[in-house]
């Protein structure tokens, strides 16, 4: 008969007036970091991470305990401060904090605005994670195309073959812009090209899509209309509009960068639940920055 001999470490344990069990406890009950957060974004996203990236922690640091996290398309002061009141002293912004791309602070050192913003963060306590080329990357679809055509409930429409194209029943244009403008309660977007143009085949380049490749999406035999978030006016506005100067049956969606990938980071709040359950997480939508004379309107 085998008699039962605790280990040394759980008698040790229990000459203090502890056992193995309220130890593990004890463990579990750390808080939560931004860091772990971190890892644990980088072991699920299913990609290799690159050493170049702007995916990093921008304000905080590895250790800052999290308390609740919210994700967001752009990490403004507005979004910073409805997060604070809400609890969510972490966030995962897709686009940057501190109005570059890189997050570069160099020629802000000094600047009002600047440091208003990081003092919040700091007095805070809080973390802000630059997840945008990894999201963008990751294994399976892209993040921000996957939630946008689910906000828009366009899955029926996409094409098995181009994860950026979209095949419509022959949809006029204005009623398509329309769809975009209602489901996306956006207040200034801008369309080029005739209202009853019959959309069957469309492009999708959600935020900044730059003169290439827009021109080589927009000119694919049979593509009817690009669909994006922001772009230069002065290069691929002008080569659509000499498009349909020139006899092309084209059309070009400029929808606004926020709300062009809002619905990928209301997805990625759904995503982060998968495996990270101790804290609430939930999306905190950027507002749309612009409003139109004829309805004036504050953020």
């Amino acid at each position: 008969m085998k008699i039962y001999e605790p280990s040394r470490r759980n008698f040790l344990l229990a000459s203090m007036g502890f056992s193995a069990t309220s130890l593990v406890r004890a463990q579990s009950s750390k808080p939560l970091t931004a860091g772990q957060v971190i890892d644990r974004i980088k072991a699920n996203v299913g990609v290799p991470w690159s050493a170049q990236t702007v995916d990093n922690l921008i304000a905080g640091n590895p250790d800052t305990p999290v308390k609740g996290i919210a994700t967001t398309m752009m990490a403004t002061l507005d979004v910073v401060k409805r997060a604070a009141a809400a609890g969510r002293n972490m966030i995962i912004t897709h686009e940057s904090t501190f109005f570059s791309h890189q997050d570069r602070i160099d020629q802000f050192l000094k600047d009002e605005t600047y440091l208003h913003k990081l003092d919040f963060l700091n007095k805070n306590q809080m973390a802000v994670f630059h997840f945008h080329d990894h999201w963008h990357r990751r294994k399976g679809p892209d993040g921000i195309a996957f939630g946008m055509r689910q906000e828009l409930g366009w899955e029926k429409y996409l094409d098995a073959q181009n994860p950026r194209a979209l095949n419509f029943p022959n949809v006029p244009l204005a009623r398509l812009a329309k769809e975009l403008q209602t489901k996306l309660k956006i207040r200034t977007m801008r369309v080029l090209g005739d209202p009853n143009l019959p959309v069957k085949r469309a492009m999708a380049s959600w935020g900044n899509c730059s003169l290439m490749p827009g021109v080589p999406f927009i000119s694919q035999p049979g593509v009817d209309v690009l669909i994006i978030g922001e772009t230069h006016e002065w290069e691929l506005v002008e080569y659509v509009q000499d498009m349909i100067s020139s006899g092309q049956k084209k059309a070009l969606i400029v929808l606004g960068h926020v709300v062009s990938e809002q619905g990928g980071m209301k997805y990625c709040a759904e995503w982060l639940k998968g495996f990270v359950t101790e804290v609430p997480i939930e999306f905190i939508a950027a507002a749309e920055p612009f409003w139109r004379p004829d309805n004036p309107v504050s953020n």
